[in-house]
């Protein structure tokens, strides 16, 4: 658990950093995240994906499509729906956010080398519900 809480947390800090600077904090790093994985993902769904209030994501949702990072359409089925993507300016963001990420853990995979990768992908995937799994699976990551 240890290692699971620091490793976490070290992956995260250098992009905690750079929310603070531009006033935005890691639900907005999420829903980023998220919305970049799966352009014209439902509102819905986002919901269901951080497991947050609606109220949260609301406030979350208002400073992202504020800051032009975020714009929202209904749903071309369902006009009640309201489908998310990322502008281009929201695309640079999580771009930059992601990439001090995938650099972290680019260099522990490559220490660790493929076998205990493999391994702690199952390990990362057993904790998951089997009733989630599909939810995950179609985020395309």
């Amino acid at each position: 658990m240890e290692l699971i809480y620091f490793g976490y947390s070290h992956l995260t800090r250098s992009i905690d950093r750079d929310l603070a600077r531009q006033g935005l904090g890691r639900a907005h790093h999420r829903a980023l995240y998220f919305v970049a994985r799966k352009p014209n993902l439902t509102v819905s769904e986002l919901l269901s994906l951080l497991a947050i209030t609606k109220q949260s994501l609301g406030r979350v949702l208002n400073e992202l499509s504020e800051r032009e990072l975020v714009e929202t359409r209904p749903g071309e089925r369902d006009r009640r729906q309201r489908l998310l993507r990322l502008t281009t300016k929201g695309t640079a963001l999580e771009a930059h956010l992601f990439d001090a990420a995938r650099q972290k853990m680019a260099a522990a995979y490559a220490r660790a080398g493929q076998q205990a990768v493999s391994g702690y992908w199952a390990v990362l995937e057993g904790l998951i519900p089997e009733d989630e799994r599909a939810q995950v699976l179609g985020l395309g990551g």
